[in-house]
């Protein structure tokens, strides 16, 4: 008996914002390597996991949730999950199986179909009390399917199945990253998307989108501690006030929240310094955008 040949390949999870991609590629990675939070567009940069199998290296590009632009980081972060369309093996289309599709969801799907990539449609969020099977038949209709899977990313319902389903879809070859690889993120980038994620949990309205993260310095001492430095830029010293708090008080918990979840990242203590700058307008500048460590046209 023959032994089945290995796999290897890209797999661009695409779907509009807050659908939960980046919490299904935190959990084949087996840890958090990417933002999450219930605000939409969380995601700014494509964060690849490496899942390894028995016969097949899938290695998951989480792009950020495709919206209607409002700006030219809004703009960036769109035509990102686009190029990972036209450069990726298979797509995962993943949808909010609690809600109807909309106009947003119908976008991508056009997107996915005029990519020509074979694509599974997964109906997240199924441990939820909202899905109804009219909704799952309205997500089918969207497109042509290889497969439907409903899946859980929270409580890993199903994830099993889709990583199967996946399998066959990506072409024979050797593993591309080596087997002990989940990320191909630095440590340092992973440590800008934790801070930022406390940012985005920390606050409210007008400040969470308005905020980037850049890491100043990252020492390790002999005695184990890893010293890091990060600077959280703002537009407006009205949002720099907000993010700081009453005597400190917002700006120190992010840190406290964010040091805990470095820490579980790297096994070492970590102590933290944040610093909050006004970049009036970044969002909107391209010189800003790549200062910050955008690629911008």
């Amino acid at each position: 008996m023959t032994e089945p040949s290995f796999r290897a390949g890209f797999v661009a999870l695409v779907g509009r914002p807050n659908v939960g991609k980046s919490t299904l590629v935190n959990r084949f990675a087996g840890q958090k390597i990417a933002a999450v939070s219930a605000k939409p567009q969380t995601t700014r940069h494509q964060i690849r996991g490496i899942v390894a199998r028995p016969h097949a290296q899938v290695v998951f590009v989480d792009t950020p949730g495709i919206h209607k632009p409002l700006h030219l980081l809004g703009e960036t972060l769109v035509k990102q999950a686009r190029e990972a369309l036209s450069s990726v093996d298979a797509v995962v289309f993943m949808v909010d199986a609690n809600e109807a599709p909309g106009p947003g969801d119908r976008f991508v799907a056009d997107m996915v179909a005029a990519s020509g990539r074979p694509a599974v449609l997964a109906l997240n969020k199924i441990d939820r009390r909202k899905f109804k099977l009219e909704y799952q038949q309205a997500y089918e209709a969207l497109g042509t399917w290889v497969d439907t899977v409903g899946i859980s990313a929270q409580r890993g319902n199903n994830c099993e199945k889709l990583l199967r389903r996946l399998e066959p879809l990506l072409p024979e070859g050797p593993a591309l990253f080596p087997e002990d690889e989940i990320t191909d993120q630095t440590l340092r980038q992973i440590a800008g998307e934790l801070v930022r994620e406390q940012v985005l949990r920390q606050t409210e309205e007008e400040v969470p989108h308005a905020v980037a993260v850049r890491i100043e310095s990252w020492t390790e001492r002999e005695d184990g501690l890893v010293q890091i430095a990060a600077t959280l830029f703002v537009e407006r010293d009205s949002q720099k006030g907000i993010l700081i708090g009453e005597k400190g008080t917002r700006l120190r918990e992010v840190g406290s929240k964010a040091r805990a979840e470095i820490e579980k990242l790297l096994g070492a203590r970590v102590f933290l310094e944040l610093w909050v700058k006004v970049m009036p307008h970044w969002r909107r500048e391209k010189a800003a955008l790549k200062k910050l460590g955008y690629v911008v046209d």
